[in-house]
């Protein structure tokens, strides 16, 4: 073993029942934890996690998922502390499959830090920036399922927890004083009510942009053919990449291939993705989408913005983003491309249409394409928003 990290507090590895029992208790009647795993997902279509770090007062426990169910945890979960957590979106995923459910109430410090002028800020900076603490980094890609876990690889990963609860109470002061905590919390909350259950096989074909350009029967075969991979993917546990690349879905989608020897021809595609019943499968699910009619409106099923409002999405982006610096909120919170998008189509659940970023940003925006409002230089570089006088030059 080598010699342990200063900067991080000790730190209990936790390997039985008995000790995890304990962390439960301990956590049982505190207000808040810091929560954080370490998982990969490389080779296998589910997260397979490898470590869960725990923080509180000035504990800190690794619990060993290999040693040890942690199962327990969702006691705490489920309980009414504030569960504190750094970029959570896949944690919540690999916490909700090995316990069953995930934090009732969730505090992310990336996203409460995008409303205070930070953008998508990584660990390490946030704890600089906040703390001015550095980190070390150099075992952000070890091998977390390997065993034992040696000495520097577990001070790495209690430090991603050790001082979040201290970036919480900072990064709450500092929204409470910018009037903004509340903002900050309805987005946690989106965050976590966020659906992470087994995807749709059916929406698999968005994922693969190429198929966007795609129309008729190829564009049906592409689709057919990507839900025939994300099932097939779930099914063995392997990424969806190992079971058929994207080239390859497009290349069938192009061929309409009816043969073995036809599939082989497609580009991306080798013997290895046509082994056992895998290009039976192929070939049935190709021809199944040959001889499906179209639905109505089938062409349009990725909800294109109407041709006419497309050069608007540039100019507002730009007005969006310079907002964004003006008022130090992420733009990514603020308001993305798609949101706006989504907002000038007339979604009914357009982010920008909704809460505090409608007066914010979606009332201005409407009021712009409705010619009620223009957009100007003000002579310093800077776009202005203000009401339109109608007068041409």
């Amino acid at each position: 073993m080598g010699r342990r990290d200063p900067s991080v507090s000790p730190h209990a590895l936790v390997e039985t029942d008995a000790g995890l029992r304990t962390v439960v208790d301990a956590l049982r009647d505190q207000p808040a934890y810091a929560v954080d795993t370490e998982f990969h997902r490389e080779r296998t279509y589910f997260p397979r996690l490898a470590l869960v770090q725990v923080a509180w007062d000035d504990q800190v426990a690794l619990v060993d998922p290999l040693a040890v169910d942690i199962a327990p945890l969702a006691e705490i979960l489920d309980g009414p502390a504030v569960a504190v957590l750094h970029a959570a979106d896949q944690d919540l995923e690999v916490l909700e499959l090995a316990c069953g459910t995930i934090p009732t109430q969730l505090f992310d410090t990336q996203v409460a830090a995008g409303f205070v002028g930070m953008s998508n800020p990584s660990l390490a900076a946030l704890y600089e920036r906040v703390l001015g603490i550095r980190v070390a980094k150099g075992h952000r890609l070890t091998d977390w399922l390997a065993r034992p876990l040696d000495e520097h690889q577990l001070d790495y990963a209690a430090g991603d927890v050790d001082h979040l609860l201290e970036v919480y109470q900072k990064l709450t002061a500092e929204l409470e004083a910018r009037g903004r905590l509340q903002w900050a919390l309805d987005e946690c909350e989106e965050l976590r009510g966020r659906d992470r259950g087994a995807r749709d096989p059916e929406d698999a074909w968005r994922r693969v942009k190429e198929i966007r350009q795609l129309r008729g029967t190829a564009r049906r075969i592409a689709q057919a053919v990507a839900a025939w991979r994300e099932r097939r993917a779930a099914a063995t546990d392997q990424p969806v990449r190992h079971v058929l690349p994207d080239l390859a879905i497009v290349g069938i989608a192009q061929r309409h291939p009816k043969t073995v020897e036809q599939l082989r021809q497609v580009r991306g595609l080798d013997d290895r993705h046509l082994r056992g019943p895998q290009a039976a499968e192929i070939l049935a699910a190709v021809a199944a989408a040959s001889d499906t009619p179209p639905r109505p409106h089938q062409e349009h099923e990725s909800h294109e913005l109407d041709r006419e409002l497309r050069p608007a999405v540039s100019l507002v982006s730009a007005w969006v983003s310079q907002l964004s610096r003006n008022l130090e909120i992420d733009t990514g919170l603020l308001g993305t491309r798609a949101d706006i998008e989504a907002l000038l189509r007339r979604d009914a659940d357009a982010r920008l249409a909704h809460g505090w970023r409608a007066e914010l940003v979606g009332e201005p925006i409407r009021r712009l394409v409705d010619g009620e409002a223009a957009l100007a230089f003000d002579g310093g570089g800077e776009l202005r928003l203000e009401a339109r006088s109608g007068r041409p030059l």
